[in-house]
């Protein structure tokens, strides 16, 4: 027992110097990547809109080279403009997640390995060449072979979302050289006020839901029982016992893009409204009524599919959310806030709005909250005059986001992607209908005097015909 013990501990010892080993060259090989942007970044603001253009092209690629871990962590960095600027969340949101296919060989090996079974045993077709490649996955697809042969039944086209080889190490690897940059952060005054560390756990939560598939196919479930009387809305259906943390199977959802009707189809305008209502009521029923929100909801994850029928000026766009691994949930406290917040926006109440904000984090570090309420206010009360009423509430919610990065005020997480969802759904649906509001119709339901029947509004609002 004793030499088997020894055995043991000479093993694990081996694998902590290697693991200690390769993280050491990870992060010389980070610090030379990550360098020249560090060193031009004091200079961003100072040298003209052309050096700090230059500086974010350079930001993108950086973290585009710097593998899954950093494209996510710029992905995630773009829903925070209450963190970093305008100008860079909209850069960051621009990160390319395309990756190179792996082989087919490692995806029948995953597979077969996932659900103790041969590939050909559970799917009759399957397309060796993967549909899309993401940073973490890439899908394949393939119909599933029939339960009981020779039995008549409808194919069932799917799609095979496998895990790229060794990213979940790989992403663990980087997350602990986040995490120890983020920890030694709280000792450096400038950056302390970001509470890096904090929002590194909220990143994690977030990567974890990106890299393990079967969370995704739990957040389908729930999507799927929340919307099961919604005629206009759906999402994949996950196939169980098809899924695996390394592998999700799901219904293959045919579809065009949101973005088509967005920014390619000429006139439509009844469909195109119609498109505006669905994703409206959607989101607000998910606010509203489930506090889980699609927290992804950018045009790429939305598609749309229209029936022909008989009389084309009757045609009704039927919506599907794909990609629903980002997700949010707001306690009880923060989604009351967040409410109050939408009604003074509305209102064009300042001071309020500044207050509800200040209230957004259960840790507020804002060192002189006095002056940001005053600034707030003072935006406000020129929106609220006749040359400012013509500024859209969104354009608002901008404006108080950049007052809140300059005057250092926390808002947590959560609350953030939801507010930042709120505007990337406001922005494609008012250039599908410019005359429907996404912020007048959360008004309509927040000055409701009975709650229970602004909920209900919610729900009648889409299922009407």
């Amino acid at each position: 027992m004793r030499a088997q013990d020894g055995r043991i501990y000479f093993t694990s010892l081996i694998f902590y110097v290697v693991e200690f080993i390769i993280l050491l060259l990870r992060s010389i090989y980070l610090a030379m990547l990550f360098s020249p942007i560090i060193v031009m970044a004091p200079f961003a603001d100072a040298l003209g809109s052309r050096y700090r253009r230059t500086w974010l092209i350079l930001v993108h690629r950086t973290l585009e080279k710097a593998g899954p871990a950093f494209i996510k962590w710029g992905q995630w960095a773009a829903t925070r403009p209450d963190l970093f600027p305008g100008d860079l969340c909209s850069e960051l949101s621009k990160l390319h997640t395309k990756a190179p296919a792996h082989s087919f060989a490692y995806t029948k090996k995953t597979i077969e390995k996932a659900f103790s079974r041969k590939i050909s045993d559970i799917f009759e077709n399957f397309e060796e060449e993967p549909v899309a490649s993401g940073s973490v996955a890439q899908v394949h697809r393939a119909s599933l072979r029939f339960r009981y042969p020779g039995q008549q039944t409808k194919r069932v086209d799917v799609a095979v979302k496998v895990r790229h080889p060794g990213v979940g190490e790989s992403i663990r690897r980087d997350f602990a050289i986040i995490n120890t940059v983020a920890k030694i952060s709280n000792f450096i005054p400038t950056l302390k006020w970001l509470r890096l560390d904090e929002s590194v756990q909220q990143f994690a939560v977030f990567m974890m839901s990106q890299v393990d598939l079967a969370r995704e196919a739990a957040h389908l479930s729930r999507f799927i029982y929340n919307f099961r009387r919604w005629r206009d809305v759906s999402f994949p259906k996950p196939l169980y016992p098809l899924v695996h943390p390394a592998v999700l199977v799901e219904t293959y959802e045919q579809g065009e893009s949101v973005s088509y009707y967005v920014d390619a189809l000429e006139g439509h305008d009844r469909l195109k409204s119609a498109l505006a209502h669905i994703g409206t009521h959607a989101l607000l029923k998910m606010l509203l009524v489930d506090n889980f929100v699609h927290a992804d909801m950018h045009p790429g994850n939305i598609l749309v599919r229209v029936a022909q029928p008989k009389h084309p000026n009757k045609s009704r766009p039927h919506v599907v959310f794909i990609d629903v691994g980002m997700t949010a949930e707001l306690s009880s406290s923060d989604r009351t806030n967040l409410l109050e917040f939408f009604k003074a926006v509305a209102l064009r109440d300042g001071r309020t709005a500044a207050e509800c904000t200040l209230r957004l984090s259960k840790q507020q570090n804002c060192p002189n909250p006095k002056a940001f309420v005053e600034e707030v206010e003072k935006s406000f009360t020129f929106w609220g005059t006749a040359e400012g009423d013509a500024v859209h509430p969104a354009e608002c919610m901008h404006k108080l986001l950049e007052q809140v990065r300059r005057h250092k005020v926390n808002i947590d997480g959560n609350v953030c992607t939801v507010m930042v969802t709120t505007l990337v759904l406001e922005g494609w649906q008012r250039k599908l209908d410019p005359d429907y509001n996404v912020m007048r119709t959360l008004q309509t339901l927040l000055f409701k005097s009975d709650w229970a029947k602004s909920l209900q509004y919610t729900i009648e609002g889409l299922m009407a015909p």
